[in-house]
């Protein structure tokens, strides 16, 4: 296990250095290297199959690599109590959006008094405050993405890890989700995030790493990746012609 560091050592940046995975016989992710430091918003683009949500969930701590290492500058202890991932399908537990965000907040030890007042807080912050009494499965598709932010936002993560935020949101959810992160990220908090959606990255990120079958193909800033792709398979992917 990576050794802790001194407590006033900022978390990031995050490194992968090496990192592959195997499914049994077949490689999904081949020798990531790359290191991720506070405040851009990375965006972790690629076709089908490319390898993003798994490196994501690497990246988070759900799933340990077969080889190479992943470490943060402050230390893995630090990085679970202080970074959060918010799924393509947000997990939602069967009661109301308030008590979704409380119960995440008591499972981290504080007081009820606290717990309700920060829900309040990240129900305000995310539009959702009139819906804090509804139960989250009744909630729209948008409705419970912010929702799944409001919880995340309430916990203060350093570190945000968003797997295709906005997949199957209509045009108007998917801006008010988009203003969502961009007043985390404002707030101090690092975006991580994977999207399949162009037009979402070119609005959303800061830098971008393209990634092919497995591979990390391409690591630059948006302007540049999107100005001047340096790969073949990045030029095909922006012209929409390659899918896996």
């Amino acid at each position: 296990m990576q050794p802790e560091a001194p407590p006033n050592t900022p978390l990031l940046p995050l490194r992968f250095e090496r990192v592959g995975y195997r499914s049994r016989s077949t490689s999904l992710l081949e020798e990531l290297s790359f290191s991720l430091d506070a405040g851009p918003v990375s965006v972790i683009l690629g076709p089908n199959g490319a390898g993003k949500t798994l490196a994501l969930r690497i990246a988070n701590g759900l799933i340990a690599p077969s080889s190479g290492v992943v470490s943060w500058n402050g230390g893995t202890e630090r990085a679970r109590a202080e970074s959060t991932l918010v799924f393509q399908r947000p997990v939602l537990l069967r009661r109301s959006a308030r008590a979704n965000i409380e119960y995440a907040l008591r499972l981290r030890g504080m007081a009820r008094k606290e717990c309700r007042s920060r829900a309040e807080v990240a129900l305000g912050a995310l539009g959702l405050s009139k819906l804090g009494d509804r139960p989250a499965r009744l909630l729209s598709g948008g409705e419970q993405h912010r929702l799944a932010l409001a919880r995340a936002r309430a916990l203060a993560p350093t570190v945000l890890f968003l797997d295709e935020p906005a997949a199957s949101l209509d045009p108007g959810a998917t801006r008010a989700l988009e203003t969502s992160i961009t007043n985390l990220r404002d707030a101090g908090t690092k975006i991580i995030m994977t999207t399949h959606d162009l037009e979402q990255a070119r609005r959303m990120a800061d830098e971008i790493l393209f990634f092919h079958r497995g591979r990390l193909l391409e690591h630059a800033s948006a302007e540049a990746f999107f100005g001047d792709p340096k790969c073949i398979e990045a030029k095909k992917f922006l012209a929409r012609e390659l899918t896996s």
